[in-house]
């Protein structure tokens, strides 16, 4: 059973950066758009950021220019730098598939999904 770990997060201020990495196991893992959700509170989670097995990119308008997402087959890690920080990016971030028919980004919750991770808190604050 494939296990995703997240991790990373932490409380910062506004303009600060962070490195949220995600840790996978299994070969499903390297052969899958993987993407990095979040969910602040009282909203619904969000795709923000998604990365094919070919190494294309996809952001949300929100954090565009700010995050860039990357990753390391031979770790079998997702990355999500995080720059320019702003008090909305406070959110749980969680990784997991991104399927191919665009219902992650258009809901949240792709159509085809591991189990989700823990997540890793970010807290934007000044």
């Amino acid at each position: 059973q494939v296990q995703l770990v997240e991790s990373g997060g932490g409380l910062v201020q506004p303009g600060d950066s962070l490195r949220l990495s995600c840790a996978g196991s299994g070969s499903l893992f390297s052969i899958n758009a993987m993407g990095w959700y979040r969910q602040a509170p009282g909203k619904q989670r969000e795709l923000v950021a998604s990365i094919t097995s070919g190494g294309s990119t996809k952001y949300a308008d929100s954090v565009k220019g700010r995050f860039t997402i990357s990753r390391d087959y031979a770790k079998n890690t997702v990355y999500l730098q995080m720059n320019s920080l702003k008090h909305e990016d406070t959110a749980v971030y969680y990784c997991n598939v991104v399927d191919p028919f665009g219902v992650g980004w258009r809901t949240g919750t792709p159509a085809i999904q591991l189990g989700w991770g823990q997540g890793t808190q970010v807290t934007v604050s000044s």
